[in-house]
Formats: C-alpha cells, structure tokens, sequence
C-alpha cells in the first residue's frame, strides 16, 4: 500500500500573507476612522442650544384614603399629568425655571394635599410655545364641589434667566397705557356682543343684572402681565371672575393680536424683538 505525502506546509509564506491582511484591515479601519472621526467631532464641538427646554411628561394617579373613597366612591383616584423640564446648559437658569413651575406654586396645592381632598378629579397642562428662550405654558385642573369647575394658570418664563415675563419686560413701558386701551376696545365689543345675545328673551331684571355685571369690566395696564406668545402673534388674557351661577356670561377673556399689529409697542431689545420687523 502506498501513502501520498501531503506537500510541507509552508509557515514563512502563511506568515506573509497573514501580515498582508492585517496591514489591509488596518488602513480601512485607520480610513473609516480618518472620515468619521471630524464629523464627530463637529457634531461634539456644536453649542447647546439654551432658546427651547426639554420636557417629560409625568403622570401620577393619586388614590384617595379609604374614609374619602367611601365617601364619594365615584372619586377614587384622580390623575395628573405635569411637566419635568431639563435640557438646559447653565444650571442656575434650570433651577430658577423648575422653581417657578414647581407643582405646588401652580394652584397652591401639593399632591399629598390633592389626595386628601375629593375635589379634584384631573390635572394637566398645555405648552403653547417653546422657542426663542421663551417658554409659554398653561395648567388646567378640573373638579367637583358643589358644581363641576375648571381653573387654569399660566406662565411664560423667560430661558435666558429663568424669571416669569412681565409686559415691561417685552413691550415699551411708555406704551402700556396705549396697549391696554387697545385690549380693552376688544373687550368691550365683545361684552357688547355677549349682551345683546343674552338679553333676547331675558326679563328686566335679568338684563340690569347683566349690565351690572359687565359695567366695572375694564382691561387696564395691570392686567397686560397676563399674555401668552405663540409663533403668530400675542394673546392677552382677562379673567372676569364671575360667580358660578353667572359664568355663563363671562367673556372669552382671549384676545389676539399679531406681530405686525403690536409692532409700535414692542421693545426692539426684549425676548419679542425678534418679531418686531
């Protein structure tokens, strides 16, 4: 019987070719890295940006204790939905904007205070506006007492330092008075609409009772603080507080206006400037 020999192995030739395909996948690797390694660094070296916040939405269902559930068994739990802001570069701002939006100065209410109590039944919020360092939020809470009600509150905080907008802040304080003469028309045609509408079919004492209502409402300088800011234009708010049992003739209390129309009043160096044109 005869054996085939298997031809020597050669290990100087395997130890050459073996060099050759490290040195090949050392240079793609040293390329690949010579190409992705700048647009890291560019997409690294890029400044935060400090004009939005980031927000996370939380959500907690409070269970009410036994003795409430009991109680008033259709009021259980209760469900609130708040906002956890983050994302900016310089802390102390961060801290001023949580501060000013920390749960209990929104309607004076901790949620250990919520749970205790039956009245409320939702708590949410909205953000409006998110962009050019300002931040434009509005919180509702809706409950039941007596009678169903609903509140809001809302905040428009500056992200350059953290402190809640006033309209001094953003629009001429030699034109306030000017400003709020030209909210207020819009105020009184509206209240002059409104009471046209509920006078049909009304008696004499329920028209005088609605004049009454509606002659000390005004919109004055003290009340342009309140106003919200959106990519269009600014709405001001007006709450006329009327008792429940008349709310159905309270106004709107929303009324806007775009960039263009308060032009004149905005100060050209303040967190609006931008839209001034």
């Amino acid at each position: 019987m005869e054996f085939t020999k298997n031809p020597p192995f050669n290990f100087t030739a395997s130890a050459r070719r073996a060099g050759k395909i490290m040195r090949f996948l050392l240079l793609a690797f040293l390329s690949l890295f010579s190409v992705t390694g700048p647009l890291a660094q560019t997409r690294n070296s890029q400044p935060l940006r400090d004009d939005h916040v980031l927000i996370q939405r939380r959500r907690v269902v409070l269970r009410r204790p036994r003795q409430i559930a009991k109680e008033f068994p259709e009021r259980k739990i209760a469900v609130v939905t708040y906002p956890v802001v983050s994302g900016l570069s310089d802390a102390a701002v961060l801290r001023k904007v949580r501060a000013a939006l920390a749960f209990k100065n929104i309607f004076d209410y901790s949620l250990n205070e919520y749970r205790d109590d039956a009245w409320l039944i939702e708590f949410g919020y909205l953000v409006n506006y998110n962009s050019n360092y300002m931040l434009d939020i509005t919180f509702t809470q809706s409950g039941m007492g007596a009678y169903p009600d609903e509140q809001s509150k809302h905040f428009l905080i500056s992200l350059r330092d953290g402190s809640v907008v006033k309209a001094a802040d953003v629009f001429e304080p030699d034109k306030l008075a000017a400003l709020a003469a030209l909210v207020n028309r819009k105020l009184q045609s509206e209240l002059k609409q409104i009471a046209v509408e509920n006078s049909r079919g009304a008696d004499a004492e329920e028209k005088e009772s609605l004049m009454q209502a509606y002659e000390p409402l005004k919109f004055e300088v003290s009340n342009l603080d309140d106003f919200s800011v959106g990519r269009k234009g600014v709405t001001f708010l007006y709450d006329a507080g009327f008792p429940h049992v008349i709310q159905a003739w309270e106004p709107n209390g929303r009324y806007f206006f775009s960039y263009a129309a308060l032009r004149e009043f905005i100060k050209r160096d303040g967190l609006l400037g931008r839209f001034k044109g």
